[in-house]
């Protein structure tokens, strides 16, 4: 990443996080008080699911600011592991509030509590879907601008918020208006279930970067598609990709005429990496020169089965 989209993307997403963790605040004190007031099991899912967005929005703020961060001495490849970090600190969160949850709707079955006041926490919910709504349209726009990893990720968390909201307003009705035992724990289980698949999710991501997992097949092939219409390549071998927050990494060994001198081969790697670069902005490439017919004997990867078949043979 250049210094002019770094200059141009960290503000967007900086301002993104903010706006997340000024609604997160907001629904926090506003469900609070309704949790307090109303004693439903599903608005204290709510509010709990609340307060881990407001800690995941600002954990979220802080991993952006430090995962845009250019690479220094201590960190070469830059800080965008940060992000992967953060995410795996509110899956810990989240499974806990899940399993907290989960206990409290147990209790609720053995010991039945007609809920007060639906009306306010039904209030409640409506306002909360409809920030939510606000966030989710803002942040779809900085995400088109910037594509941020970090903001993509809050912005999946957020939409099943209303879906969580919408929960809570059933549960209310059914259990004080419809006269529906047992709704109300029912609803609270399901919250504390769908909390912790979330949980699974995130961490599934965030291992997958901590790991440096491939990119995706169609990813790869659409990178090395660009790669091989280049002029001067006889062929690619060793392929290999990782990513690091909002940061794609690629190297690759590449082929060129044996006879070439060294300033003319260098200067193929400068036209490859040129044209990379504008097709992929976000992708840090590592080219090595290798004559053609040149075989890796240390090579543990056996690069055949790896990529596409249309790329097996020599260019």
């Amino acid at each position: 990443m250049t210094q002019d989209e770094r200059r141009r993307i960290i503000p967007l997403a900086l301002r993104a996080a903010l706006a997340s963790v000024a609604v997160a605040l907001t629904l926090f004190l506003v469900k609070g008080y309704a949790a307090w007031h109303t004693g439903s099991v599903a608005m204290l899912g709510s509010l709990a699911d609340t307060g881990l967005d407001l800690l995941a929005s600002l954990v979220t703020l802080y991993g952006v600011k430090l995962a845009a961060e250019p690479a220094d001495h201590d960190h070469r490849f830059g800080h965008g592991k940060a992000e992967a970090l953060a995410a795996l600190f509110q899956v810990v969160l989240i499974t806990a509030s899940a399993i907290g949850i989960a206990w409290r709707a147990i209790q609720r079955f053995q010991a039945p509590r007609v809920n007060e006041d639906a009306g306010l926490g039904i209030g409640v919910s409506v306002l909360a879907i409809g920030a939510t709504l606000l966030l989710l349209a803002y942040q779809r726009s900085i995400i088109r601008r910037t594509g941020s990893v970090a903001i993509l990720a809050d912005n999946v968390h957020y939409q099943s918020d209303v879906l969580l909201n919408v929960a809570v307003i059933g549960a209310l009705v059914l259990d004080q208006y419809l006269g529906v035992s047992g709704a109300d724990p029912v609803f609270g289980i399901a919250i504390a279930l769908w909390l912790a698949w979330n949980a699974f999710q995130a961490s599934s991501q965030a291992i997958d970067q901590l790991m440096d997992k491939e990119w995706p097949e169609d990813q790869r092939a659409a990178f090395m598609e660009v790669a091989a219409r280049q002029p001067g390549i006889r062929g690619i071998h060793d392929f290999r990709t990782r990513r690091s927050g909002s940061h794609d990494f690629a190297q690759f060994h590449m082929e060129v005429d044996p006879k070439l001198t060294v300033a003319a081969a260098h200067d193929i790697v400068e036209r490859v990496e040129h044209r990379l670069r504008e097709v992929f902005p976000r992708v840090e490439t590592l080219i090595h020169l290798d004559p053609e017919g040149h075989v890796d004997t240390d090579n543990p990867l056996v690069e055949a089965d790896v990529l596409p078949h249309w790329f097996a043979k020599r260019i």
